[in-house]
């Protein structure tokens, strides 16, 4: 399912050569009458829907997908975050939460699946998907029967960022993360599966390897670095510690790199010449759904053209619409 490239640069090429902005737009005229008519026609007024999403990973500010969503369908959205996959499914396998929406990563998709924690999805509630979703680019992440439960909101990649004044000569290596002169300076993943993957990357492993023998010298190489470097774990706190200046480097994901740079133009990245672990969020619907019509009309407004196009350039993802 892992696959190791470095094109997310070339991608964020791609958007903002082809992008034009959409936020000057009357509301109005933003989307077709056909879409209009059919969201009005979904019957969802007066009910509610619970969206659980990562931080920093919608348009809250150009367009306000929420709000448009809300304004078209009469439906009123929760909107809450989570800053990792494991706090998701801690939520979910707790009980006592009723979401109708959530986006985990690949990984974490397939075991809520395993888990039967997810509903299947009634595809024609989300005629768009046969209309926009890019099967040629993209299609290989839904060979593993992940289409029955989701559909991919992102893709994107993990990169390695650093401090322009505090790093003096541009990394090539994630082995850089094990030198003692940036003890106390050095941000890691704080997931098991990213974090993983830079040790196992870092010792040339494959990262679908299944030889426990390898999972073992990986995990004592996070060990060595936790005793050598004194890593700081984090999720969603990269961002305010990253622009702080303060740390020279951090393992994150290459969209939200480009939201701490509009903050502190001292940060740079690389791709590490071991390779870089690529990732896909999917938009599923739970078993705790109370809304699943709602849900699926959900899925389906985020693959609007003018919604995929407004995500991508606020958020810096590659979409696969």
């Amino acid at each position: 399912m892992k696959k190791f490239f470095s094109v997310i640069t070339a991608m964020f090429i791609l958007f903002t050569s082809l992008v034009v902005p959409v936020a000057a737009v009357d509301e109005d005229e933003i989307f077709s009458q056909e879409a209009i008519d059919y969201y009005k026609s979904l019957g969802l007024q007066g009910t509610t829907l619970n969206v659980y999403n990562w931080g920093e990973y919608i348009d809250d500010e150009e367009l306000d997908v929420i709000s448009q969503f809300e304004r078209l369908t009469g439906c009123d959205v929760n909107y809450t975050t989570y800053e990792s996959n494991e706090n998701m499914y801690s939520k979910l396998s707790g009980g006592g939460v009723s979401y109708d929406i959530v986006i985990p990563s690949d990984y974490m998709v397939e075991r809520l699946i395993a888990e039967n924690m997810l509903e299947t999805l009634d595809y024609s509630n989300i005629p768009n998907y046969d209309k926009y979703f890019c099967s040629e680019k993209y299609g290989y992440l839904v060979e593993n029967g992940i289409k029955e439960y989701g559909v991919i909101y992102n893709v994107g990649t993990t990169i390695l960022i650093y401090n322009t004044k505090l790093v003096k000569e541009k990394p090539t290596s994630w082995k850089v993360l094990w030198d003692e002169q940036y003890k106390g300076k050095v941000l890691m993943f704080n997931n098991p599966r990213d974090a993983f993957a830079i040790a196992q990357l870092a010792l040339g492993q494959d990262l679908n390897s299944t030889d426990p023998k390898d999972w073992e010298t990986a995990a004592n190489l996070l060990m060595e670095q936790r005793q050598k470097v004194q890593p700081e774990y984090v999720m969603d706190e990269v961002f305010n510690k990253m622009e702080s200046g303060e740390y020279a480097f951090a393992t994150y994901y290459a969209g939200d790199y480009e939201l701490m740079k509009e903050n502190n133009p001292d940060l740079d990245f690389v791709f590490p010449e071991e390779g870089v672990n690529t990732f896909y969020d999917a938009m599923c619907i739970p078993k705790s759904t109370q809304n699943k019509k709602g849900a699926e009309a959900f899925i389906n407004f985020m693959m609007e053209p003018e919604i995929a196009l407004a995500n991508a350039e606020y958020i810096y993802y590659a979409s696969p619409n």
